[in-house]
């Protein structure tokens, strides 16, 4: 033989027994193709061709749901505050977003020039006299 296996033929029952395990045990698709000892692309494709519309959960998180048996009203709930929580953060990211950006294109102090930095008193070369008397050298 050239190292190839022998592709693996299985009864219709057995694939619509293990369709119904899915279904009724509410384990995942991964774990029941473990035990079942069958890849779990092929059970996909079983689900498909021989389960109900929409029956298995294709992401992880639909197979929680399904595994822990939420309510369709408990569901909705958890859409609705999930869809709250995505506004609010990203609002949060545009604020952050602009903050940014701002903090990037505004000037700062001393590229603009000796004129836009404040007077500070104790750079002053005064003897003591009030700014407007201080002479500049020149």
């Amino acid at each position: 033989m050239t190292g190839q296996r022998k592709r693996r033929e299985f009864p219709e029952a057995f694939k619509r027994e293990a369709v119904e395990r899915v279904r009724t045990s509410g384990l995942t698709i991964i774990s029941v193709a473990k035990e079942l000892d069958v890849h779990e692309t092929v059970l996909r494709r079983w689900i498909t061709r021989y389960g109900e519309p929409g029956m298995a959960p294709t992401t992880r998180a639909g197979a929680r749901a399904a595994a822990g048996g939420l309510s369709p009203a408990d569901l909705a709930a958890e859409n609705a505050r999930l869809k709250r929580e995505n506004t609010r953060l990203q609002t949060e990211r545009d604020i952050l977003r602009k903050a940014a950006l701002a903090s990037v294109l505004a000037p700062s102090p001393r590229s603009l020039g000796p004129v836009a930095r404040p007077w500070r008193p104790h750079m002053a070369r005064s003897s003591g006299r009030p700014p407007d008397e201080v002479r500049v050298r020149g």
